[in-house]
């Protein structure tokens, strides 16, 4: 029986590759290094999945909760990152989860232009602008994901999307979706150019977001926790659409309200799609 591979072992908190890791969490050194980090079997196998192939591995077996660690870690072997073992309490150091895993990669940062998207025919955008809380900002691409959104913009960022709770919040999804960074003064011509609907989310809102057609390309815009969406991305909507609020809270949560009006995009979606295969049946009948 073959026998498991042997890897380099870091012992000391002092260590310099443990102190660059605990660095990372820090915006200005990720930006400087152009890295992230990934923490946990389901990122860093959605990482994997979509190329985005780490450079580093830290792992502790200690901390291991499945049995499908040792396939992970072949796999980013074989993509080509180093993997170095370390003690419990050296990765509890390095870990940024309460209840670590185990699995800690370093990886090049997610840095997508919006030159660089390519959208099909009516296309489902999600545009976040100034979302504060990571947290907020990974659910928003979990739920792009799931709703098969087309790309998620976010402008005039407070959180960056290389941020380590931004990927663990989206579970992965941040790689597993066209996501990128623009300044909302080119963001707002570059949707009015290639026709793309402007739907701003406000609780203040006349129309309710059930009655706007959400079949056509589409962009959904939700503004920050605190302040909602500036006046620009107001005054540029076509269309400005409000959830109903019925109890005596007068919003919601910004990645819940996202959520909510995506799969009201999904339905009327899937409407068009079964009402558009009634009628090619209906003709060849």
């Amino acid at each position: 029986m073959p026998q498991p591979k042997a890897h380099p072992r870091i012992t000391s908190l002092a260590n310099d590759r443990v102190k660059e890791a605990i660095r990372l969490r820090q915006r200005s050194h990720r930006d400087e290094r152009n890295l992230m980090l990934i923490e946990g079997y389901r990122e860093i196998r959605r990482a994997l999945d979509n190329r985005h192939t780490p450079t580093e591995l830290f792992v502790c077996p200690e901390m291991f909760q499945g049995a499908n660690e040792g396939s992970l870690i072949e796999a980013c072997e074989a993509a080509g990152a180093a993997v170095t073992e370390c003690t419990a309490a050296v990765f509890a150091k390095m870990a940024y989860r309460e209840r670590p895993e185990g699995l800690l990669a370093v990886a090049p940062q997610v840095r997508k232009h919006i030159a660089d998207l390519r959208l099909p025919a009516a296309p489902l955008l999600v545009v976040a602008e100034s979302v504060e809380k990571p947290g907020n900002l990974g659910t928003i691409l979990r739920s792009a994901d799931a709703a098969g959104v087309h790309a998620v913009i976010v402008c005039d960022r407070c959180t960056d999307i290389n941020n380590p709770n931004v990927v663990r919040a989206s579970i992965g999804a941040v790689f597993s979706l066209p996501v990128v960074e623009a300044p909302t003064s080119d963001v707002v011509p570059w949707l009015k150019e290639r026709g793309i609907r402007i739907l701003s989310a406000s609780p203040h809102a006349e129309t309710l977001y059930t009655d706007e057609d959400m079949a056509a390309g589409t962009a959904i815009v939700l503004g920050s926790e605190q302040y909602g969406l500036s006046e620009q991305w107001m005054n540029a909507a076509d269309r400005q659409v409000r959830i109903p609020m019925l109890g005596q809270s007068d919003s919601l949560n910004v990645a819940a309200a996202a959520t909510i009006l995506l799969f009201e995009a999904v339905r009327q979606r899937q409407l068009g799609r079964k009402a558009g295969a009634a009628t090619k049946e209906h003709k060849h009948a």
